[in-house]
């Protein structure tokens, strides 16, 4: 083969993986949409699309978070005890009114971010260890508060969960809001600007008088906020208070929606249409498993495969 064959070769190779990194979650969520038309039996159902949408937008929203702390070279995986600590204070605080539970649900997982973030900026705590820690202690916690599942009676919260505007849930409604917001904020705001210097050098960053310190807290304050989010509208939609279970694995679907979306785990770069396609990417892996009576440990193969190639494609970007 000759060296102009080779170099040919190689270009080819570049291209593609880059076309792979920027584009193939949106390939990935086409096929699906196209196998599952093709071979899922009343996938095309209006009651189909609105329950993959239901069931998609706790997922989008925690990812959003988790976006952001990737795009600082970090990470949350304390993200599904947040969830869990939220439906304990919700179920604690509703009957003072569920706007003082909503709050409190809220409060709990800024909190819980505080501490995340001063762990990181001030101790000098790396943020899989730190996140780490809080994922163990907000679950203990959650667990202190409610030890064991409670229904959720509060007619307010369960319109929440199942209530819709022309046809469009409420859930849907507020997460693709959020995401709107969090897009915003990323690409037309100083805050944005800074979250993705910091990401992309840290030490540089502090050397430019960045506020590398309150920036950090920042993004976990608000990944917090967002767990607890969705950990709220998944009590509202399952009418129950359930910390043993809320929440699980939550970070795994989280972190594969945001790196499968193309945000780099070396941080500097956050791509929130990505997230949004790799949300609903990994949520119709998982409905079309089930649909097919394939049994749950394989989505959790499936997910890691995909989390692999895409690890992948982008490292092989990375050297080029």
């Amino acid at each position: 083969m000759t060296d102009l064959s080779l170099g040919r070769a190689g270009v080819d190779r570049d291209r593609l993986l880059r076309l792979l990194q920027e584009y193939g979650v949106y390939i990935g969520v086409a096929v699906l949409l196209l196998a599952n038309i093709a071979f899922t039996p009343h996938f095309l159902s209006a009651e189909n699309f609105r329950t993959q949408a239901v069931q998609v937008a706790p997922v989008l929203i925690v990812a959003l978070g988790m976006a952001l702390a990737i795009g600082t070279e970090g990470v949350d995986l304390s993200v599904g005890s947040v969830m869990a600590l939220a439906t304990s204070l919700i179920s604690l605080y509703l009957g003072y009114g569920v706007w003082i539970a909503l709050v409190a649900a809220l409060i709990g997982g800024a909190l819980v971010g505080v501490a995340n973030g001063a762990l990181i900026a001030f101790i000098g705590v790396q943020p899989i260890v730190a996140t780490l820690a809080l994922m163990v202690a907000g679950r203990g916690i959650a667990l202190v508060l409610l030890p064991q599942l409670k229904d959720v009676r509060d007619p307010g919260l369960r319109s929440l969960g199942t209530g819709d505007v022309l046809g469009i849930p409420y859930l849907v409604l507020i997460a693709a809001a959020l995401a709107l917001l969090v897009a915003f904020v990323v690409r037309r705001t100083t805050f944005g600007r800074q979250l993705l210097a910091i990401g992309d050098s840290r030490p540089a960053a502090k050397l430019a008088g960045l506020p590398v310190r309150r920036v950090l807290i920042l993004v976990y304050v608000v990944s917090g906020v967002l767990a607890a989010t969705a950990g709220v509208l998944a009590t509202a939609r399952l009418t129950a208070s359930d910390p043993t279970s809320l929440g699980n694995l939550m970070e795994l679907s989280a972190i594969t929606a945001v790196v499968v979306g193309g945000t780099p785990l070396t941080g500097g770069r956050v791509r929130i249409g990505g997230t949004v396609a790799g949300a609903v990417l990994i949520q119709l892996l998982t409905a079309t498993l089930i649909k097919h009576d394939l049994p749950p440990s394989w989505t959790q193969i499936a997910q890691a495969v995909v989390i692999v190639l895409a690890v992948y494609a982008a490292r092989e970007r990375g050297k080029r």
